[in-house]
């Protein structure tokens, strides 16, 4: 893997399904969690994406001046560099939150030296596995009771229900 490339599955501009607001979700490829009952299977192959540049990605969500970011998949923080790096630069050089998605836990990136860095860069982790047998369709952002919504910064406070109230980097 590399820090200036993503493999993608797809961008999906103005969308309100992932997070609040409008978004601009980046749907990446690859992830070994394979959680049975997952919504999209596809993203697991690493090979159905396409790969495309940080800059690249980064022009995408600047164009929009309206749509804050979500990162989903696949799972993002098995390319933990590139999207780091991307959410650095989102960061750095944009006012937009970032919301992501992964079906490890806080606990398990917390001890993962390369993908705790991303965690700086997110104001909401939704973390857990998707678990077939704790599905609700009536949760907001996340499939199973077991996925938790982490604010990782105070200014992220919307309430929603299964929120966590950590705010443990800042």
């Amino acid at each position: 893997m590399c820090k200036d490339k993503i493999c993608i599955m797809e961008v999906i501009e103005e969308t309100m399904a992932d997070g609040p607001g409008l978004r601009t979700s980046i749907y990446c490829a690859g992830c070994s969690h394979r959680c049975p009952g997952c919504h999209n299977p596809q993203s697991w192959n690493m090979k159905n994406g396409h790969w495309v540049s940080v800059d690249d990605l980064l022009g995408v969500i600047k164009a929009d001046e309206f749509c804050n970011v979500s990162f989903s998949g696949g799972d993002p923080f098995y390319q933990a560099e590139a999207f780091t790096e991307l959410a650095r630069r989102i960061k750095e050089e944009t006012s937009k939150t970032i919301w992501c998605w992964t079906g490890f836990t806080y606990e398990e990136i917390l001890a993962n030296a390369q993908m705790k860095q991303m965690l700086q860069y997110l104001d909401v982790l939704v973390d857990g596995p998707f678990i077939q047998e704790q599905r609700d369709t009536q949760l907001h952002f996340r499939g199973s009771a077991n996925q938790r919504i982490i604010h990782l910064v105070p200014e992220e406070d919307d309430y929603i229900p299964g929120t966590v109230p950590l705010v443990p980097l800042r």
